[in-house]
């Protein structure tokens, strides 16, 4: 009876312990989000102030792309829809990395190509080159650079997830096995805060 009552005990903790680890952000990077004013797609503008209290989920684009920003916008699309389809409300921002050449309208272009939703997806432009390259140094301790003579532009390609206070929290693969479900989990913790 003894082992019956152990064994018990010792499933009540484990179980409790499991519940406790599901509640938080599991190795989260704390990085902050550096002050921003820029414009999306339809000139509208969007800052780090105007998105404070929500929770969002960031990544690095730009419309030329011959590589990995359709996979990751793909990718983006289907988050979006699947974040929907769970009543998840939480925004997306896509910063482009070559702004000189992404202007509102052609973000808006670029989007068209997806069948995504605008209401809750702001493409953002309005800042020099070298303005983006420190910011998201800065904010998400990723790389930005535009090699001179050359139209496209190194960049990383995670999907950040920022919390209500502007606060990087976790990073995820945007370009293959896009962790979706991971994603809203995430979100659904942050949005219980």
């Amino acid at each position: 009876m003894k082992n019956v009552f152990g064994a018990l005990f010792a499933g009540i903790v484990i179980a409790l312990l499991c519940a406790c680890g599901t509640s938080k952000i599991e190795d989260p990077l704390n990085y902050d989000v550096q002050s921003f004013s820029f414009q999306n797609q339809d000139h509208k503008t969007v800052s780090l102030d105007s998105l404070k209290g929500k929770v969002w989920v960031a990544d690095f684009i730009f419309t030329n792309c011959e590589t990995v920003c359709p996979p990751m916008t793909a990718h983006m699309t289907e988050l979006q829809k699947q974040m929907k389809e769970e009543n998840v409300q939480a925004r997306i921002v896509s910063f482009s990395v070559d702004p000189e050449n992404d202007t509102p309208e052609k973000l808006k272009k670029f989007a068209a190509n997806y069948p995504l939703s605008l209401e809750n997806w702001d493409f953002l432009t309005g800042y020099s080159q070298a303005d983006i390259e420190k910011f998201a140094l800065k904010s998400f301790k990723s790389i930005v650079k535009k090699p001179e003579n050359n139209d496209q532009v190194i960049h990383k390609t995670s999907f950040y997830l920022i919390d209500q206070k502007g606060k990087v929290v976790k990073d995820y693969d945007g370009v293959k096995d896009t962790p979706y479900e991971d994603i809203i989990a995430d979100i659904k913790i942050l949005e219980k805060r």
